[in-house]
């Protein structure tokens, strides 16, 4: 069965022959792919009254290790967003009771974000539930393909940053 993609990619090589378009099919493809994995991650994630921005924060926090707790600047590098979306999250969240913020006892006037017990209990329940659905999205290539997927990908953000 030929793929949409397939098609629009010959209707393009019918119209434009002289147009390399070749590089629409990795990145059609990987958008196609970033969606469906999106929308797998979602419904796990929503099954425990998360989205992706909550589980990532209480995620970033449970890996940081004990005691939970990160300053709102460490916590932004560590999730890898900006520091207004983390101020946004932590306020969402701290309404949740999932998170905490205190003073920093090692900076006057900086302070800490912590899991609270129940951000603990919650990230602690979601956890496996999201890796069994990465599990089952990746199982599909081998071990040696995820790796090489893996390097692939990280060369291609490379290149797009």
């Amino acid at each position: 069965m030929v793929e949409q993609l397939d098609r629009i990619l010959a209707q393009w090589h019918a119209e434009k022959p002289g147009l390399d378009v070749s590089p629409m099919a990795v990145i059609g493809r990987l958008s196609r792919a970033a969606s469906a994995v999106d929308t797998r991650l979602a419904a796990t994630f929503a099954r425990h009254g998360l989205d992706a921005s909550t589980f990532d924060v209480l995620a970033t926090l449970l890996r940081s290790g004990r005691p939970y707790s990160l300053t709102p600047a460490a916590l932004a590098r560590d999730a890898m967003i900006s520091t207004s979306a983390v101020a946004q999250r932590l306020n969402k969240l701290e309404r949740r009771d999932l998170v905490a913020r205190s003073a920093n006892p090692d900076d006057g006037r900086g302070t800490l974000v912590s899991l609270t017990p129940s951000g603990l209990d919650l990230i602690e329940a979601a956890l496996p539930d999201h890796l069994g659905t990465e599990h089952a999205i990746t199982s599909t290539l081998t071990q040696a393909e995820q790796s090489q997927l893996a390097a692939l990908l990280q060369k291609l953000t490379d290149a797009a940053l």
